[in-house]
């Protein structure tokens, strides 16, 4: 069972609300919310199946019904964001038939945010967002719990790594998160499912969520972003290195982030002077594309701090941002996690066990977080001037 599963009973039975679940394409939702419909009455349906689909809009309040199943039933409606009128849909759905049915929404689109206009559930449903295994999913065997900040910090107290952390990380690392490559544990089997997956988001998703019809363009784009991980975008220059306009790289960047092929993270809107307030970083969710080591371990921290970020805004612990910090002086941390705008976590990735980072030290006096950390791929961990310097096998284990 995925470390949502919690989350997203608590949705559907206590506050009776319906469940979204969103995330990347392959990351396990659908295999996710059929386990939701093993333990209940349930029934599944999925809009890219062209038969659930003619169901649906032939009988939209009462098309799951089955004489074998109880008065309440739990409707597993996978893909209905590519419905154009999935949000009136399922306001209709939920008005008129809520006491009857639990309603669980999957999707690998942004189904918080993706279509704008339309009636609003606001207040009819909560989001969990599903990520890529990391190393704590990983080493908990389908039986992780999401630590909250507090608990999180009691783990910073040891900086060993528990048995079994160096080889999952080291997997993780070479094979991603995604449940197919991961587990299958093949370097061929891995370079199949990039390509397959590549082409269902580059192919059938933009062409079924978006007006985008450039794809080739597309294409060379994300073929020139592994290279540019782990430094601030220049838009600019990939517009010029693709012959279309600014606003045009922008609009197919925001596309690939709704259809969580990447994500951005933004400079940290702190009142520090002389700090970088425009240009995001942008990272990948599947990390094995990008042949810098360097830039390959930092997209990965970079993944093991969304979902916890995520993660904690999904069940309320606070109000978390991930940023970054660098100044016009080139000093530079990778990563800031931020409550309600107030500094957090402060976290530099390094490959190896060297001093600490300079930019680390600089910002930690003047950002004041509640926690400062050096993460390096190989070697020991310590602590030094309130700044702890920790093995990547152990503390991305927290996550």
């Amino acid at each position: 069972m995925r470390y949502v599963a919690d989350a997203v009973q608590e949705t559907l039975t206590e506050e009776r609300k319906m469940a979204f679940v969103s995330g990347p394409r392959q990351v396990g939702k659908t295999t996710f919310a059929k386990s939701m419909i093993s333990i209940v009455e349930g029934a599944y349906f999925n809009w890219d199946i062209e038969t659930h689909r003619r169901r649906i809009l032939r009988a939209p309040e009462h098309f799951w019904d089955d004489p074998d199943v109880g008065a309440k039933v739990r409707v597993v409606l996978d893909e209905i964001h590519k419905y154009p009128r999935w949000k009136r849909f399922l306001k209709g759905l939920f008005d008129s038939q809520g006491r009857r049915i639990e309603i669980l929404v999957t999707g690998s689109g942004r189904l918080d945010v993706y279509q704008k206009g339309g009636d609003s559930l606001l207040g009819r449903y909560a989001l969990a967002r599903l990520h890529p295994f990391t190393l704590g999913e990983l080493l908990a065997q389908g039986r992780q719990r999401i630590l909250s900040p507090a608990e999180i910090e009691a783990g910073l107290a040891s900086t060993r790594p528990q048995g079994g952390a160096d080889e999952a990380l080291d997997q993780i690392e070479q094979l991603t998160g995604f449940p197919e490559p991961l587990f299958a544990a093949r370097a061929a089997r891995l370079r199949r499912w990039r390509r397959a997956r590549r082409e269902l988001v580059l192919r059938e998703d933009l062409r079924d969520l978006t007006r985008i019809r450039e794809i080739g363009l597309i294409d060379q784009m994300v073929s020139l972003l592994p290279e540019r991980v782990g430094s601030p975008l220049s838009i600019n220059s990939l517009r010029e290195d693709l012959g279309v306009a600014f606003d045009t790289v922008r609009g197919w960047l925001g596309a690939l982030a709704r259809l969580y092929y990447l994500f951005e993270i933004r400079p940290f809107p702190g009142k520090l002077a002389r700090t970088l307030r425009r240009e995001a970083k942008v990272y990948l969710f599947d990390h094995t594309e990008i042949e810098s080591p360097g830039a390959r371990f930092e997209n990965l921290v970079a993944l093991h701090l969304l979902k916890l970020v995520d993660a904690w805004n999904d069940r309320g612990f606070g109000d978390y941002t991930l940023h970054y910090v660098r100044d016009k002086e080139r000093r530079e941390v990778d990563f800031l996690v931020a409550d309600r705008r107030r500094p957090y976590m402060l976290l530099e990735a390094k490959l190896s066990d060297e001093d600490i980072s300079p930019s680390l030290r600089y910002f930690k006096e003047r950002l004041a977080p509640r926690i400062s950390l050096q993460v390096v791929r190989r070697g020991s961990g310590r602590r030094q001037d309130g700044i702890t310097v920790m093995p990547a096998a152990a503390f991305l284990a927290l996550l």
